[in-house]
């Protein structure tokens, strides 16, 4: 009777042991499931990680490839570009050469050649010398005959660059253009402010918008005439006060060659002279000789070309003065610099070699050269040195 009561005793607590075993397993099993959800979710999580780096690793592959394929698209327009501009000016001249061959054969089939119609182009010709004479206002009556002494006004800047006054303008401005590009002129107040020392720091900075190219650019009228760096043959018009760009023009046929051996930095020279504004450059198509363009600063248009018989082998500058074309050669080594072609495009003095012009007392070669119509003088800049020389003029 004892036992049985003890074991009525026991079967609540058996019962009670037994749940709480119960409990703890199921409380087991959920952690064990719960662990398994936080390694499975840990694992996806890594994952998706290992999948993003992936992700920008190639991304980074990408936008590199996208890059270069940018890089080279922008090299291949600025080649097409070129390109095309070559195959206009090409087209232009197959154009003049089919007009010519066309009259040549018109001529041709025509044996006999009326009197009046050679008369009419003998008064043609005459009259076209007569519209250039005009044009070109001919009335320079004198020609270089020698270049008397030198002064070196400064000595500043690197081996290529530039200066200038403005002959257009009665204001005695100097102006210094450093370097073969570049995008900053500095204005001097005169040439005694030019010549002090350490007055470069204090000279009034113009910058461009675009820089130039090459040194052969010009002063004229309040604007500064340039080559654009970077473009065929595009010059530049900017007015210096304003600080604008006012005119832009191409230059057909100029810029695929150097317009003078010794100085490859230059493809177009500009000028200035007592009719206004030229360009000078060299062609492939006329064996490297120098072709001269007249051009309108007002319109940025051509008015008139000549193709000279000047080399541009050996040749360093070159300047207008009075309606013709000086052409300064040297050694490839630095010798003296001498004028051996003179081409007058009036045809008073035709094409002359070796005239005879040496210029004085310096070895060395330049830069530029540039004729100030004003003053009769010659603005030069030779191995960073600021040169002026000083003329001999007579009769023609």
């Amino acid at each position: 009777m004892v036992a049985l009561q003890v074991y009525f005793l026991l079967i609540p607590s058996l019962m009670s042991i037994m749940g709480a075993a119960q409990y703890v397993m199921q409380d087991a099993a959920l952690l064990s499931y719960i662990d398994q959800r936080f390694l499975s979710l840990e694992k996806r999580v890594e994952k998706c990680s290992r999948d993003l780096l992936e992700y920008m690793d190639e991304f980074r592959e990408f936008s590199k490839a996208v890059l270069s394929h940018l890089a080279r698209l922008s090299t291949d327009k600025a080649e097409l570009k070129g390109e095309v501009e070559n195959l206009l000016m090409r087209v232009e001249h197959a154009q003049r050469d089919i007009d010519y061959f066309g009259s040549v054969m018109d001529s041709n089939a025509c044996v006999e050649v009326h009197e009046d119609l050679l008369k009419q182009q003998l008064l043609e010709e005459a009259e076209e010398k007569k519209r250039l004479k005009l044009m070109l206002n001919a009335s320079c009556d004198h020609m270089l005959a020698g270049i008397r002494s030198l002064k070196v006004v400064k000595k500043t800047g690197g081996k290529h660059g530039s200066w200038m006054k403005d002959p257009g303008k009665k204001h005695a401005k100097v102006y210094l253009l450093s370097g073969s590009v570049n995008n900053v002129v500095l204005e001097f107040a005169n040439i005694m402010a030019f010549m002090e020392n350490n007055q470069t720091l204090k000279a009034r900075r113009v910058p461009l918008p675009v820089p130039w190219e090459g040194t052969g650019h010009v002063i004229y009228q309040g604007f500064l005439f340039y080559h654009r760096h970077g473009s065929l043959n595009e010059i530049v018009k900017f007015h210096l006060q304003r600080r604008g760009i006012a005119d832009q023009m191409l230059l057909p046929g100029a810029g695929r060659i150097p317009a003078y051996e010794l100085s490859p930095q230059t493809k177009i020279d500009l000028a200035l002279d007592e009719q206004g504004l030229w360009a000078l450059h060299a062609e492939p198509e006329t064996g490297g000789n120098i072709v001269l363009t007249k051009i309108n600063p007002v319109a940025m248009a051509v008015e008139h070309s000549w193709d000279t018989p000047c080399s541009s082998r050996d040749a360093e500058a070159a300047f207008m003065a009075c309606n013709t074309l000086h052409v300064v050669y040297n050694s490839p080594s630095g010798g003296s610099s001498r004028i051996q072609c003179v081409y007058d495009v009036l045809g008073a003095l035709n094409a002359r070699t070796n005239p005879g012009l040496h210029f004085p007392k310096r070895q060395g070669g330049h830069s530029s050269v540039h004729y100030n119509p004003k003053e009769k003088q010659l603005f030069a800049w030779g191995d960073g040195s600021q040169i002026i020389y000083k003329l001999h003029t007579e009769q023609k």
